[in-house]
């Protein structure tokens, strides 16, 4: 289980400016920083430290910025210390972070991205190609490095001169920018893998301490990216968001990070607590198993996307703090095809379906789940309960997380999944839907599809691009495995003095070098 998948998928925005950038060949230099914060009204003031509460388990810290991160808490402080090449930004789908800008080639298969100029590791150290090229490519060689570097083999991934990194793909791909926001932390060349816990990186704090998966970030004076205002950064590890919730409403912490809808109805009307509300930020959809089993003739499948109740689904599972899924991932992205006919609940012709395709309703089916994140187990539950009243019989099973994601994805014929980004359709092609995707998580093969998607990505034309990728939606609409109910707002609360928290959803909430302290 890779940390693309499990931790955090970060995106950013929209596909359809990478189209631009790839028209253009040059990498955007103005977007660096992150939608306009919350609570960010005021002079910003030099200093302090913040307490970020995040999720996590003990028994699950990884250090490894390349490595299998269950936990929350983790990826954020690799996060902080560590610059990817690119990052999500708000009026950009993809901005600079640790490239300065990029460009490819005419046919789109060879990507040449430059290093900042003024990059330098925590030692002092400056960050050449070389170190990009070795930490890619030890990214490559995880187990789901694939995934992580589509089409992207490491003997392609090579440094010419100091400052340019050069990435060949083996197919034309006008999205490889927006594919290195993800998990492209750069390291020194040659690191050990018995150091690198303590490596250091080149973001914007710097580690101080590391005890028990909690830690402690200082400000880093010389980052390329600008200035930083705050000391220092305390990241403190909870293994529950009620516990992270009371923290903060108890003044132990300044921030409830990814705390979930619960926390936020309980703060409502609290004049000491902010809510940090970010649209689209987490997909919750069910899986069912095209490939093989009792959910792979599509009518079974379009019979139960029909007899689920998605406006109960978002006001009880998500108490309103997110919106109705149209069964097509990446709602954010602004290619994303509002004209397909929007799902509604029909029991009568979901039955129909059930009947024509001789579906067994005499069986109990297995719903697999996870408590991972709020509401997740409580969304299988109710899409049960609304299953029923179209005559099919579902027992919602709980799994430790550990056994779910080494037994269950991938592999059952139903289960809970979720992503932490929504905001691009292309993304999710890439990652989950081809017939090769690394993380095909519906066993879906569809040859239109993997046309669709191959001409999207290999187009040089803006609008040939959008068409291919309506295309690429309606048959994710029509045929996949996928049932997106609704997506969940990703809800942080923090207390009245702090300042600058970035509202984009996705990998964008863990930048927090423009955060401050009021006060």
């Amino acid at each position: 289980m890779g940390l693309t998948r499990r931790q955090f998928l970060w995106a950013g925005s929209g596909v359809a400016a990478t189209t631009v950038l790839a028209a253009c060949g040059v990498g955007d230099g103005d977007d660096t920083a992150a939608k306009p914060a919350a609570g960010a009204a005021g002079t910003p003031r030099r200093g302090g430290t913040l307490r970020v509460g995040a999720l996590g388990r003990a028994a699950a810290i990884t250090r490894d910025p390349h490595g299998s991160q269950v936990n929350e808490s983790d990826y954020l402080i690799t996060s902080l210390r560590y610059d990817t090449l690119t990052v999500p930004a708000a009026r950009s789908n993809t901005a600079r972070r640790l490239a300065s800008n990029w460009a490819s080639s005419a046919d789109l298969r060879t990507w040449r991205f430059t290093i900042a100029k003024d990059a330098a590791f925590h030692d002092g150290g400056p960050v050449t190609a070389a170190d990009v090229a070795w930490s890619l490519r030890r990214l490559r060689s995880t187990p789901a490095g694939a995934a992580r570097l589509p089409g992207i083999r490491a003997e392609n991934i090579r440094a010419e001169g100091a400052r340019t990194v050069v990435l060949v793909s083996d197919y034309p791909n006008n999205a490889l920018p927006l594919l290195t926001r993800l998990t492209t932390f750069v390291l020194p060349k040659g690191t050990a893998d018995s150091a690198i816990a303590t490596a250091p990186g080149s973001g914007p704090f710097k580690l101080d301490w590391f005890r028990d998966g909690n830690a402690r970030l200082v400000r880093n004076d010389a980052w390329h990216g600008g200035r930083v205002l705050l000391d220092a950064i305390e990241v403190r590890i909870f293994e529950s968001p009620q516990a992270m919730s009371n923290a903060l409403l108890a003044g132990q912490i300044d921030v409830a990070s990814n705390v979930g809808a619960v926390a936020a109805r309980a703060a409502v009307g609290r004049p000491d607590v902010r809510i940090i509300q970010r649209r689209n930020d987490m997909a919750m959809p069910i899986v069912m198993r095209t490939a093989d089993g009792p959910f792979a003739d599509q009518r079974v499948r379009e019979a139960l996307r029909l007899a689920v109740d998605r406006d109960a689904m978002v006001r009880q599972v998500l108490s309103g703090y997110g919106a109705i899924g149209n069964d097509v991932l990446g709602a954010g992205d602004p290619i994303y095809a509002v004209d397909l006919p929007q799902r509604r609940r029909d029991l009568d012709t979901a039955r129909r379906l059930l009947a024509e395709a001789k579906f067994d309703l005499n069986w109990t089916y297995d719903l697999l789940t996870t408590e991972d994140v709020a509401g997740l187990a409580e969304s299988a539950t109710l899409f049960a309960t609304h299953l029923a009243e179209a005559g099919v019989k579902i027992k919602v099973v709980k799994q430790d997380s550990a056994v779910f994601w080494d037994k269950s994805w991938l592999k059952a014929p139903l289960y809970t999944t979720y992503w932490g980004t929504n905001d691009s359709v292309l993304f999710f092609a890439s990652k989950t839907l081809v017939s090769d995707a690394g993380q095909n998580e519906t066993a879906f093969a569809d040859k239109a599809f993997d046309a669709a998607y191959r001409k999207a990505i290999s187009s040089n034309n803006p609008s040939e691009t959008k068409q291919s990728l309506h295309e690429l939606q309606t048959i994710e609409y029509d045929r996949s495995g996928y049932l997106l109910w609704g997506m969940a707002d990703g809800i942080d609360l923090s207390s009245a003095q702090v300042r600058g928290l970035p509202e984009l959803p996705g990998y964008g909430r863990v930048q927090l070098e423009r955060a401050w302290l009021a006060g």
